[in-house]
């Protein structure tokens, strides 16, 4: 849900999920009538804000931002009733209107002007929020009074700001017109194209909204201002400005940390007993039990510790109290290390958050496929730490430089916005032989330099240094996993855009090769099976095959198969939209570090496809 500052007026609703990856903190949000603005962490009310408990991640967050991170949160939220002047139509994500020009949307007026100018009313209503809009007052068609739209192009620059278009600086030139000067923002054509958009002024000046986009808008456009509109802030910024359509996506980019929920014990009551060991229940081991079971009732942990009785959490906590400590301070910055030796252990789990079944290989795949683990049920929390614009961060979070990443909130944040979700998914473990072994072959070897070639002139264009190559495994394991999304996608009922990926792979004395292919949602228990029932040895063989088949001919043969990455210092090789690219909430890369030439046979590289025929 989102509320409009100042007034505080019910505009909206969203998912949990959408405000981490869509219209998270700083972004703008496109409403029927109105567009707004998420503000920063420091407008938001806490009191209806749920901690989450996921230690990894909290840990991961403070190597980023700093030990003062306190806690990850839930977006505040009361479930709805019939009452729509409740408490629960008051609480939300704060919002404000942004841009803050609006246009009158009547053809024949086209005003445009400030919301704040006197000449727009604010319409709302408690039955119908999503139908509050401004309104003009010069009486269109019909005598109604025409709805005032938001403006529809914004400043930002490389370094995160963004800023209302000047619209009255661009129709002037450049020069000072003064006050009370009346704008109009008119179109004299149909095509939508820029040039046909004008902005004219009562004193005769105009000029098209082309000379302000485009390789010459610098000389149009003034210096960035350095605002962030979520903080309310400015600060200083040399960073050439660039004029964005209104919606555009690259006008926000999340900047995340996610992790699964692995289990720290066998026993489900022990598992849960740890999740809020350090935020809760490690005070109470030093009580004695009567007061300890009196004051475990109180906190607010008791809701899903109360199935195993007062008696049985008591004596999961004398048990955790005499373990050895888990190691938090592992300085390593690899989430996904923990979680590989969780999907590898060879045994069946059995927890609310966390439950994996092996599953016999597929005859037909035994040679270079070591394991397939079930996952009917896991729990994935993720952390917005950051965002960027105009780009998006870097392919690993570590190598976006801080200028780039734009602040939540005002100084060092206490606390960040989180989202957790459960589903289900596929764990498939290569063997580490086969990969070694394909790895050094001389075809393999030089399709490699070719691949590191055009890594490196990619970091380049965007100055940072050349190093951080993924990896060779990582490129065929990551194109394995496009693969299988869009044939899982046509057999188990979910959308393409709806299964993720996590690839494991790297060398060394833990060496990796795997991926994990999942779904989940918010707001659920979980998912409803389609997936897991999917990862059975009579259907997954043949749903590898079929996958297979469809990635050695691409619909953009043979231009996607010949295509070089150092012409255009691309990170994909042979790979496009009409084979391997995924949505963007599936893939973990942006597409990036793809190449079916080390999957399988293609048409001009038919010798280094590690599942050649």
């Amino acid at each position: 849900m989102s509320s409009l500052q100042p007034r505080n007026l019910r505009v909206g609703a969203l998912r949990p999920n959408q405000l981490l990856h869509t219209y998270g903190v700083g972004s703008v949000a496109d409403l029927p009538n109105l567009s707004v603005l998420t503000l920063g962490l420091a407008h938001w009310d806490l009191t209806h804000s749920m901690p989450v408990t996921e230690d990894r991640l909290l840990t991961a967050v403070r190597r980023r931002l700093g030990s003062q991170v306190e806690s990850l949160r839930l977006p505040p939220h009361l479930p709805e009733t019939s009452d729509l002047f409740a408490d629960w139509t008051r609480v939300g994500v704060p919002v404000a209107l942004f841009p803050t020009w609006l246009r009158c949307s009547d053809t024949r007026c086209n005003r445009l002007a400030p919301a704040d100018s006197g000449l727009f009313e604010l319409l709302s209503s408690p039955y119908q929020p999503d139908r509050a809009r401004y309104v003009h007052s010069c009486r269109g068609n019909g005598n109604s009074r025409p709805t005032a739209v938001p403006a529809r192009f914004v400043l930002a620059c490389d370094n995160g700001h963004l800023d209302d278009f000047p619209w009255s600086y661009v129709a002037h030139g450049g020069a000072d017109p003064g006050a009370d000067h009346s704008l109009t923002l008119a179109e004299r054509g149909s095509t939508g194209e820029a040039a046909n958009i004008f902005i004219s002024c009562e004193c005769k000046a105009s000029r098209p909204m082309s000379v302000a986009i485009g390789l010459h808008a610098e000389k149009t456009l003034p210096a960035c201002r350095g605002r962030h509109p979520h903080l309310g802030t400015y600060e200083p910024c040399d960073a050439p400005t660039r004029t964005l359509a209104l919606g555009a996506t690259n006008s926000w980019f999340a900047m995340q940390l996610r992790v699964f929920s692995l289990p720290r014990s066998e026993h489900p009551v022990d598992q849960v007993v740890a999740k809020f060991w350090s935020s809760e229940l490690h005070l109470l081991a030093g009580l004695d039990a009567e007061t300890a079971k009196k004051i475990m009732q109180t906190q607010s942990c008791w809701i899903e510790l109360r199935p195993y009785g007062a008696d049985r959490v008591w004596a999961a906590i004398q048990r955790r109290s005499k373990a050895e400590p888990d190691d938090e301070s592992d300085d390593s910055d690899d989430l996904r290390k923990p979680e590989w030796l969780a999907f590898t252990a060879g045994t069946s789990t059995e927890l609310p958050d966390f439950t994996t079944r092996p599953e016999p290989v597929p005859h037909q795949h035994r040679r270079w496929l070591r394991e397939v683990v079930l996952v009917p049920r896991l729990r994935e929390v993720s952390a917005l730490y950051g965002f960027t614009r105009i780009d998006a961060p870097e392919w690993d979070v570590l190598d976006t430089p801080d200028q780039r990443r734009a602040p939540l909130t005002l100084g060092k944040p206490t606390w960040l916005p989180c989202a957790e979700m459960r589903g289900e998914g596929i764990f498939l473990r290569v063997d580490e032989e086969a990969v070694v072994e394909w790895e050094h072959r001389p075809e393999v070897k030089q399709r490699e330099k070719l691949l590191i070639r055009a890594h490196d002139l990619w970091r380049a264009q965007r100055k940072l240094a050349p190093e951080q190559w993924p990896g060779l495994r990582y490129v065929l394991l990551h194109t394995f996993a496009h693969v299988l999304i869009r044939e899982l996608a046509l057999e188990c009922g979910y959308s393409a855009a709806g299964i993720g990926e996590r690839v494991y792979a790297w060398p060394g004395d833990t060496p990796s090769a795997g991926i994990l292919l999942y779904t989940a949602a918010p707001d659920s228990e979980g998912t409803l099976g389609g997936l897991v029932s999917l990862g059975r040895t009579d259907r997954l063989g043949q749903l590898v095959e079929r996958a297979l088949d469809a990635a050695r001919l691409c619909s953009s043969d043979p231009l996607c198969a010949e295509h070089d990455p150092t012409v255009h210092a691309r990170l994909s090789a042979a790979a496009c939209h009409a084979c391997l690219f995924a949505a963007e909430t599936s893939c973990e890369r942006g597409n990036h570090y793809l190449d079916r030439a080390l999957l399988v046979d293609t048409l001009t590289d038919p010798g280094s496809g590690f599942l050649a025929r």
